[in-house]
This record gives structure tokens, sequence and C-alpha cells, in this order.
């Protein structure tokens, strides 16, 4: 089969397409027939070796991947060959095919698509993480989401919106936030591309209190990081949740003096490690993503497609931040 290959550290022109063995399923596990797969965030970080985990070399990125069951291990129970699945291995993705434990195998709905489905968990599943787990999102509060228009943002948006929320996208160009718009947010506010000084900083604080409104904003869904992170704290509301959800601007400096000051809880997203240690409640949050799915509360929007050859294309286009929504590789019909 073919596969997209990292054999040394660096950026998506160092990936390779080869050949290499099919895989086949072990105890408990499947072996999918790979159709689509999203590409993410920590896609561009893993083949730098600068995420939190380290595959062993050569390995394929891509952490989501929809498609169809070709063959099922001894001691699997509910999935059989032929089923529409999708996995969320973290990594190995970008290839014909993948064997994956069962237990990390969700049934896809009749009426999503590969690529639908390729673009659906990890990016919903973070986002209904932060917003619904974390910060205990109450119909009416305020949301700010910062990157409006990346992939977990847009769930965001859309997911605030359905938890009965009152949304502020903020993203760095017009087209970013009309996107977002499109999605349901109230409002949006276009913020400053690359790094701000102090007096930028405390403009942009004041245009998000006041894109906010006059108490501030409840909840910061902050998946930008870098100089955004300072003035958005500066926007909360007393008793506030800042969710740290992302970095591609950089790891920030909070001024902690401000959560004390405000009552602010600064908390952390690891959707990941969330979902190793409490399987029972990532099933119910995807249960319940699917169901408003169901609804047409939510739909990934895919704003580009990409063949297994041009994988790192898709790579490089994620991490120039030149894209709305989802990228997705195609890899079969």
């Amino acid at each position: 089969m073919r596969a997209v290959l990292s054999k040394t550290p660096g950026g998506p022109e160092t990936l390779v397409v080869e050949e290499i063995p099919d895989p086949t399923p072990g105890p408990g596990q499947v072996v999918i027939d790979v159709r689509a797969v999203g590409i993410n965030f920590p896609d561009t970080l893993v083949i730098e070796d600068k995420y939190q985990f380290r595959p062993e070399r050569p390995f394929s990125p891509g952490g989501e991947a929809a498609g169809v069951i070709e063959a099922v291990g001894e001691g699997v129970n509910g999935l059989f060959k032929g089923d529409r699945v999708i996995a969320v291995p973290g990594w190995g993705a970008l290839a014909e095919r993948l064997a994956v434990p069962a237990a990390s195998v969700l049934k896809i709905p009749e009426a999503m698509s590969f690529e639908e489905a390729a673009a659906f968990v990890m990016t919903y599943g973070t986002s209904y993480y932060a917003l619904k787990r974390r910060a205990h999102l109450q119909p009416g509060e305020r949301l700010l989401v910062l990157g409006a228009a990346g992939g977990v943002g847009a769930a965001a948006v859309e997911l605030g919106k359905a938890m009965g929320a009152h949304v502020v996208a903020a993203a760095s160009t017009k087209a970013k936030v009309e996107f977002a718009l499109e999605l349901g947010a109230d409002n949006g506010l276009i913020y400053p591309p690359g790094p701000m000084d102090k007096a930028a900083q405390k403009a942009l604080s004041g245009e998000l209190k006041l894109a906010c409104g006059r108490d501030g904003a409840d909840v910061v869904y902050d998946a930008v990081g870098g100089d955004y992170a300072d003035p958005a704290l500066r926007t909360m509301d007393w008793n506030g949740r800042y969710l740290v959800v992302g970095f591609p601007a950089g790891i920030p400096s909070l001024p902690l003096n401000l959560t004390l000051l405000k009552s602010v809880s600064v908390i952390g997203v690891f959707w990941g490690a969330a979902v190793l240690r409490d399987p029972a409640a990532h099933a119910e949050d995807m249960a319940e993503l699917f169901a408003l799915y169901g609804e047409g509360k939510i739909r990934p929007r895919i704003s580009r497609t990409f063949p297994l050859e041009q994988a790192g294309e898709a790579i490089a286009a994620l991490s120039a931040r030149d894209v709305m929504g989802k990228v997705v590789v195609r890899v079969a019909p």
C-alpha cells in the first residue's frame, strides 16, 4: 500500500510517498480501508518533533481517518467488515490502510460523507470538551473565540451557538470573520496579524471589550496564543474562564495579577489525553455531537482537499494559516 512517511524531522517538504506492507489486524484491532484523512495543527508539529508525542520513524502523520473496515481481528465485537467508520489514531492515517484498536473506532452516521467524517472528530471533539466539560458554558453567556475561522475555532463558533451562547468571532482577516459570521457568530472582529507592541495590545483589548459588551467575555476560547492572549484576558468578566487550546502564534506569558483581580480561571484543554483518561465521557460527547450533526446544528466546513500524493501541501497550507475550516486529504474515492 501507499503511505506518506516522515523519515527525518522537518517541514512538509520532507515527507515522501512510498510503498509499505499492508497492515494486518492484531487481537482487538480492525484494519480500515482509508477514504479520507483530516489534517490538523498537530500534524504540522509531529513531523518536526515539536509535538507532545514523538513517534518512532519512519511514521505516517495524519491524526483522524474515515473509511471502511476491511478486516477484523480476534476478540472484536460489534464491528464488521464493510462498516463505515472514523478512527483517531493520533498519527498513521495518511496511508491507504490503517490498523487501529477497535475501541477507538466510531461508526459514521449514514448521512455523513467520508470527507465530513474525517473532518469531524478532532475539531468538534476538542471544542465540545473545552466548552462543555472545561468551561461549563451556559446559555446566554458571552463566548469570545480567537482564531474563529480555523478548524477548532470554527467548531467552537458553531457549538457555542448550539449551546445558547452569544458568540464573538475574532480572526485576522475580513474574509475569515465573514466566514465565522456565516457559521452563526453574533458579531466579529478583525485583529492585526503578526506581533503587537503594548500599545497595539491595549488597543485590541478595547476593541474586544467593545465587541463582547460592557462586562466583557464570560469564556475566552484561545486557539491562537501569542500576543493575542493578553488583550483577550483583559477583556474578561468576573469569574470568567480562559480556555488554553493552542499556540500557533507562540506560547504567551499571561499577567497572572489579572486572574486574581477578575477571579478568572485559566484552563488547559488537552482533549487527546482526556479521551484516554475518560473514554466513557468521550463516548457520551461524541453521541451528543452526532445528534447535533443530525439536527443540522453543526457541519464540517471543508475549504480545501488534496490527493494523497499532495499530503505535504495540505499540511503546508494549514501551517501557513491561509485556510478556513478544515483541510482534507482524499485517499480513495
